[in-house]
């Protein structure tokens, strides 16, 4: 009988070790805590007792290793929480070093808590197993860590709106699993690293309301699969690649508000991007005649720019132009009568040289 109860005891201390999440994973979670202040919802509330992989909030575990796999955290949440509540989530504090003692952490997610400062601890890109790294809508100061680039696994990548500056690190280009880039609404300054086409996996690069400048690398268009390229509102200069408008899955390109230069490539006037924003830059030239059935645009804004000459008679052609925007330019010469002129209001043609034809003014025989 006693040897059979040592056995018993000895399967349930076992079984008992296995369920319960390592006291180094119990400890870095803690310090974690202790680092953070959320004084309205109570999130932490659950982060309670010796296993952090049982009903703690936001946190869950591998279920072979019982090792703390994903934290998501988010301030704006359809969770019983929040409605609860009546409110989205406020916090305060830094993201603790003691993140990096979690290296078999798969997605960190700590978002929209509007509060948050500091920096990212650099430790962080020794995270081998990272997939997920998600920390928009906070006040993070600092730079994106140097060797971001370390993290080969990652396929989400979103510091969007918070306060970062410095530069984009050169070895973010080795970030060969990224499928989502954004690091929208920063003041992140310098150039575009030239190599950026080495992210063959991105789908969506959305780098808008920073402070970038210098051109658009060329190597942008390797990038088979990107379908959303958001530059608007930096600094960009330089001419816009021809190569953009050969791109297969690019739907959406906004190069909107910088400084870019030269001509509009006719490439981008019958291509797959269906959403195209030029407005506000230094575009000269003519509108390019090359408008087709491929031609399919839920929205064209050209406007506020320096384009000169007459709208182009093949863009009749087009299949479809849902919103058009020629408006502030220095265009001439009569509108084309038809689809798409014949749902379009006079404010988007307004503020040209001598712009004639329904919706303005008749033209004079």
């Amino acid at each position: 009988m006693s040897t059979l109860f040592f056995i018993t005891a000895l399967l349930l201390s076992s079984t008992a070790t296995v369920i319960s999440c390592p006291p180094s994973d119990l400890a870095a979670l803690l310090s974690f805590k202790a680092a953070l202040h959320e004084p309205y919802l109570g999130i932490f509330n659950s982060w309670t007792g010796p296993d952090c992989c049982h009903n703690w909030y936001g946190v869950s575990c591998d279920p072979t290793t019982k090792r703390v796999a994903d934290i998501n955290l988010r301030g704006e949440s359809e969770d019983p929480v929040f409605e609860k509540a009546h409110r989205t989530g406020f916090m305060t504090g830094s993201i603790s070093h003691s993140i990096c003692r979690l290296n078999r952490l798969s997605s960190l997610t700590i978002a929209d808590w509007k509060g948050i400062s500091g920096n990212i601890p650099p430790c962080i890109t020794q995270l081998p197993f990272l997939r997920i790294l998600d920390l928009i809508g906070n006040q993070i100061s600092g730079e994106i860590p140097a060797d971001i680039g370390r993290l080969s696994r990652l396929t989400v990548l979103n510091f969007a709106d918070n306060n970062l500056t410095g530069t984009i690190p050169r070895s973010i280009t080795n970030l060969s699993s990224l499928m989502h880039l954004d690091i929208r609404n920063n003041r992140i300054a310098g150039t575009i690293p030239t190599n950026f086409g080495k992210l063959r996996m991105l789908s969506r690069a959305l780098l808008s309301r920073n402070r970038l400048t210098g051109s658009i690398p060329y190597s942008v268009s390797y990038i088979y699969r990107l379908s959303d390229l958001d530059l608007s509102f930096n600094e960009i200069s330089g001419t816009i690649p021809e190569s953009l408008g050969k791109m297969a899955v690019l739907a959406t390109l906004n190069l909107d508000a910088n400084r870019i230069s030269g001509q509009i490539p006719p490439t981008l006037m019958n291509s797959s991007i269906s959403i195209l924003n030029l407005s506000r830059n230094a575009v000269e030239g003519t509108i390019p005649d090359v408008f087709g059935p491929r031609s399919y645009f839920t929205a064209l804004d050209l406007s506020y720019n320096r384009l000169r000459g007459p709208i182009p008679k093949s863009i009749t052609a087009a299949t479809y132009i849902g919103h058009l925007d020629l408006s502030n330019n220095h265009l001439c010469g009569p509108i084309p009568m038809g689809s798409p002129f014949d749902h379009l209001e006079a404010s988007s043609f307004v503020y040209n040289d001598c712009l004639c034809g329904k919706p303005l003014r008749a033209c004079i025989k």
